[in-house]
């Protein structure tokens, strides 16, 4: 009987290890804008051989990778390094303009509200943005609301950053859009 027990128990751990990554569960922040949101997939972004952080994207069901501006989704980044909340900024208004370049007014100003929203962070934090069709996008620093930026082109090429086929890590927004079952008509990756 020690034997059947043992054995049991191995099988429930190798079950339990062998879970889909979309099982993993709602971020508490997300429960109530996106309640019905799965995880579409997780990558991490290395540069040079440093980590930075851990992507992962929530999706609600009929979620399409060539449509994702139509789309609410949430994309939560959490960091595995140190960075100033203007470096984060700057950076990301240059990956934006690689998708689309801007007129300088409207650069400066993009530039300028994700440098009050965006915060220093510290390796473990998340920083959380949710993308609202239409409208715009707001950010969630930890679980806690830090703003908004209601603009849905800024949106469109703030996420285009991970999600545009523009991207300048193809393989980062391949790994996140791979994980729902393209059955069920989630996504496709165009």
């Amino acid at each position: 009987m020690k034997s059947f027990a043992k054995q049991a128990l191995l099988t429930g751990v190798a079950g339990l290890l062998s879970l889909p990554l979309w099982a993993s569960s709602l971020p508490a922040e997300l429960r109530v804008t996106l309640p019905t949101a799965a995880l579409a997939g997780q990558a991490k972004l290395s540069f040079w051989g440093f980590e930075v952080y851990q992507a992962s994207l929530w999706v609600a069901p009929g979620f399409t990778a060539a449509a994702y501006a139509n789309h609410g989704f949430a994309l939560e980044l959490v960091y595995l390094r140190d960075f100033a909340g203007a470096d984060i900024a700057k950076r990301s208004l240059a990956e934006m303009e690689r998708q689309a370049p801007r007129r300088a007014e409207q650069a400066q100003r993009w530039g300028d509200q994700m440098q009050a929203l965006f915060p220093d962070v510290k390796a473990g934090q998340r920083l959380t943005g949710i993308h609202q069709p239409g409208v715009g996008a707001r950010f969630v620093f930890n679980g806690q609301p830090l703003g908004e930026i209601s603009d849905p082109e800024f949106a469109r090429l703030f996420f285009g950053i991970w999600l545009s086929p523009q991207t300048s890590e193809p393989k980062l927004r391949l790994a996140l859009l791979q994980q729902l079952v393209p059955a069920a008509g989630a996504v496709t990756t165009p």
